[in-house]
C-alpha cells in the first residue's frame, strides 16, 4: 500500500495539532480531519483556532486548504483514506463498572464500527487516543467481524507523548516515536508504512516499533512515571515547610544525579491535564483486575498525594488569611493547569478555587487564554459544586490583573504564566487590602521583593524567616504578629 489520503476522526488537542505537523511535513499526503462536532470544525477552518498551542496558527494557515481539510463528512474521509488515526477522547467513566477508574472506550468503538461499516478497501487504523492495555484487541475484533471481499484491515498503536504547550515543538522534535502492531507479516508492513510518514522529518533511529500491547502500556507508564516525580518532590516540599528546608534547593541536589535527572522536579499545587490523572486511574483499575492490590495500591497514592497537595495549598490560604475567607475579595491569577494552554481539565486551580469558594471568598479570576464561560461552567458543574447560582454570584471574571486586585486581601497564583512575572506589584500593592497576601503556588515570583515591598508571601516548599508577617513561635499558620 501507497499512502496518499490519511485520516483523523476527533479534532481535538492530539488529533488537529498531529495531522497539521503531518500536512505541513508532507505536503504530497492529502491529510483530512473529521469531527460530528460542526462548532469544532468551523473553529479549523476560522482565523480563532479552537485551541492555543504556540506555533499551531502558523501551521494550519499554511497548510488548510492546500493538503490539509477540516470537515464534517466522517464517510467520505474515510473511503477515500488509506491510514486512519483515531483519536478521540477516552475519558474515565462516570457510571457502571470501574466508574471512577476505568476508560470508557465507547467513543473508540464507535469509530471502529464507523469504519467497518464505511470501508470500501483495505485499511491501516491507528490507535492514537490513550487507551487501556489490550484496546487494540476490542477494534480488531469489530473489523475482522465485518471484513468483506476485498476489505482488510491492519491495527496499529500509536500513542502521542504530547505536553499541552509545547505539543507543535514535541511533535517536531519527539524523544521518540512508538508504533505498536501486531507480530505477523500484515503487521510489519503496516508499521513500515506508518514510520514512513514519521520519517519526513524525524530520524528513523527515533521510532520505535513494538508489539501493540507493549505501546499502549507504555503510554500508560509513561505518563505514570511522569506524574509520580510530580507528587514525589510535592510530598518533599510539605517536609520543607515544616524543616526550614527550600524545596528548590533540595530538587536541584536530586537533580544533578544522573541517574534521577532535573525534569519534572518543579515543586507546585499539583499536576493536571487530560492525561496524567485519567491514565493512573486507568492502570490503577486494571492493576485491580489483574488481582494486583499492591500494584493498584501504589499507583493510588500517586493520585492520593496530588489531591493532598491542593487541599493542603487551599486551607494554608484560609488559614493565612486568619481562618477566614468569607466575604473577602481575592485575586487568582491562573485557571488553565498549565501555562501556554487554555485547557483547564483537572487544573489544580478549579480545586483551589472550589474549596476558596466553598470557605465563602468572592473571587476574581484572571487567566490569559482560559475563556471565561469555560471558568464558570468549571466552578458550576456538578462535580464541584450542589450550589451553582451561589458559586455564579461569588466569581468574576477580570479581563485585566490590576482589576483583579482592587481590594482584595491576595493574590494567589495558580498557573506559571510568564507575564505573572513582569507585573508592577508595588502598583496592585496599592489597590489591596492591608496586610496583603501573595499564595505562590507556582514558585515563580521573586519572593524576596515583594517582601521588601510589604507582601506576605507563602510558596509551596519554603518557609520564610523574614516576612511582613512572622509567625508567633511554635504556632501554626493562622497567628501572626506585626514585625518591629
Amino acid at each position: 500500500m501507497v499512502i496518499k489520503n490519511v485520516c483523523c476522526i476527533g479534532a481535538g488537542y492530539v488529533g488537529g495539532p498531529t495531522c497539521s505537523v503531518i500536512a505541513w511535513k508532507c505536503p504530497d499526503l492529502r491529510v483530512t480531519v473529521v469531527d460530528k462536532s460542526e462548532m469544532r470544525i468551523n473553529q479549523w477552518n476560522s482565523d480563532k483556532l479552537p485551541i492555543y498551542e504556540p506555533g499551531l496558527d502558523e501551521v494550519v494557515m499554511e497548510c488548510r486548504g492546500r493538503n490539509l481539510f477540516f470537515s464534517l463528512d466522517i464517510d467520505t474521509a474515510i473511503r477515500d483514506a488509506d491510514l486512519i488515526f483515531i483519536s478521540v477522547n477516552t475519558p474515565t467513566k462516570t457510571y457502571g463498572v470501574g466508574k471512577g477508574r476505568a476508560a470508557d472506550l465507547k467513543f473508540v468503538e464507535s469509530c471502529s464500527r464507523k469504519i467497518a461499516q464505511v470501508a470500501t478497501g483495505p485499511k491501516i487504523v491507528v490507535e492514537k487516543s490513550t487507551v487501556p492495555v489490550r484496546a487494540a484487541e476490542s477494534i480488531i475484533n469489530i473489523l475482522t467481524a465485518n471484513t468483506r471481499p476485498g476489505i482488510s484491515f491492519q491495527v496499529l498503536s500509536n500513542p502521542e507523548f504530547l505536553s499541552e504547550g509545547t505539543a507543535i515543538e514535541d511533535l517536531l522534535n519527539p524523544d521518540r516515536v512508538l508504533i505498536g502492531g501486531e507480530e505477523s507479516e500484515g503487521g510489519a508492513k503496516a508499521i513500515e508504512e506508518l514510520s514512513w510518514i514519521y520519517q519526513h522529518w524525524i530520524p528513523a533511529k527515533k521510532i520505535l516499533t513494538t508489539n501493540t500491547w507493549s505501546s499502549e502500556l507504555s503510554k500508560l507508564a509513561s505518563n505514570a512515571f511522569l506524574a509520580q516525580r510530580v507528587s514525589s518532590i510535592n510530598a518533599i516540599s510539605a517536609v520543607c515547610e515544616a524543616t526550614g528546608a527550600d524545596v528548590s534547593q533540595v530538587a536541584e541536589a536530586v537533580g544533578h544525579d544522573s541517574r534521577v535527572g532535573p525534569k519534572f522536579l518543579q515543586a507546585s499545587v499539583g499536576f493536571g491535564g487530560s492525561c496524567f490523572q485519567k491514565d493512573l486511574l486507568n492502570l490503577v483499575y486494571i492493576a485491580e483486575c489483574l488481582n494486583l492490590p499492591e500494584v493498584a495500591n501504589y499507583w493510588q497514592q500517586v493520585i492520593n498525594m496530588n489531591e493532598y497537595q491542593r487541599s493542603r495549598f487551599a486551607k494554608r490560604i484560609v488559614e493565612c488569611l486568619f481562618n477566614s475567607v468569607t466575604d473577602k475579595p481575592l485575586a487568582v491569577f491562573g485557571f488553565a493547569f498549565k501555562k501556554n494552554t487554555g485547557d483547564t481539565r483537572e487544573s489544580p486551580a478549579m480545586y483551589v478555587c472550589s474549596h476558596l469558594l466553598e470557605e465563602g471568598a468572592h473571587l476574581n479570576i484572571y487567566d490569559p487564554k482560559v475563556a471565561p464561560d469555560q471558568i464558570l461552567q468549571d466552578l458550576t458543574s456538578a462535580a464541584m459544586t450542589s450550589e451553582p447560582e451561589r458559586v455564579k454570584r461569588l466569581i468574576t471574571i477580570c479581563d485585566d490583573p490590576y482589576e483583579a486586585v482592587k481590594e482584595a486581601h491576595a493574590i494567589v497564583i495558580l498557573t506559571e504564566w510568564d507575564e505573572f512575572k513582569s507585573y508592577d506589584y508595588n502598583k496592585m500593592l496599592l489597590q489591596m487590602k492591608r496586610p496583603a497576601f501573595v499564595f505562590d503556588g507556582r514558585r515563580i515570583l521573586n519572593h524576596s521583593a515583594l517582601i521588601d515591598l510589604g507582601y506576605h508571601v507563602e510558596t509551596i516548599g519554603k518557609r520564610f524567616t523574614r516576612n511582613a508577617l512572622v509567625r508567633n513561635a511554635g504556632s501554626s499558620y493562622p497567628a501572626f504578629s506585626w514585625t518591629v
